[in-house]
């Protein structure tokens, strides 16, 4: 099985919603693999510790059988517990060079950069194997989110050889522009999970990502 380290993040990068129901958020994100998620990034910020364990473990079997990379948000020790693929960290959440030495060279880390393209290239110097910006648009999720402009994902695309994710208030009807600016993955949330049809929705988003992106 190709490592997951060799695997370039790309397409559409869901990332899971504050749900405690743990049946509930298998059966949406069993919904969002089906309709074609890249990336799957575990991040609840209401569950307690062992309903996170609880749930990351159960991500971890689905993402498998699906074949999708699977990224635990902030917690080191939680991606280790559940062997996922990696860990995303952001500007407080620890230091890419330990993350690295705790999860050894196979694993993904990634790095939230927000607008600041001076701390993406630090991030990759430290051995970040993608980094993400945002919020492009008015988030929900975050509602006082630092925001990026779209020009900046432009002009770092051209410096950065590393796969960049695009996240904040990302929908079909905008997310286009950002995979034209360079963006190699969408990371949506509320778009994607509160969707009529997740599964359509994550569709939908995958072709708008490979039409952009094409191979």
């Amino acid at each position: 099985m190709m490592q997951a380290r060799r695997r370039a993040i790309k397409g559409l990068y869901a990332i899971t919603p504050d749900e405690l129901d743990t049946a509930k958020l298998l059966q949406q994100v069993e919904c969002a693999l089906r309709g074609g998620a890249d990336v799957l990034q575990y991040r609840n910020k209401l569950a307690h510790a062992v309903l996170q364990q609880e749930q990351a473990a159960a991500l971890r079997d689905m993402t498998r059988k699906f074949g999708v990379i699977f990224i635990v948000n902030d917690d080191v020790q939680l991606a280790l517990q559940v062997s996922a693929d990696g860990v995303h960290l952001g500007a407080e959440d620890g230091d890419i060079a330990a993350a690295r030495a705790a999860l050894g060279r196979d694993k993904l880390i990634g790095a939230s950069c927000y607008n600041r393209a001076p701390l993406a290239m630090d991030a990759v110097r430290q051995g970040a194997d993608y980094v993400a910006f945002g919020a492009f648009f008015p988030s929900s999720v975050k509602p006082g989110a630092v925001a990026a402009k779209v020009s900046m994902l432009e002009s770092v695309r051209r410096e950065l050889k590393v796969p960049i994710v695009a996240i904040g208030g990302i929908t079909l009807e905008n997310g286009k522009q950002l995979v034209a600016a360079g963006a190699d993955a969408l990371a949506v949330i509320s778009a994607l999970w509160q969707a009529p049809d997740i599964e359509q929705a994550a569709k939908e988003f995958s072709q708008l990502i490979e039409q952009g992106n094409p191979a």
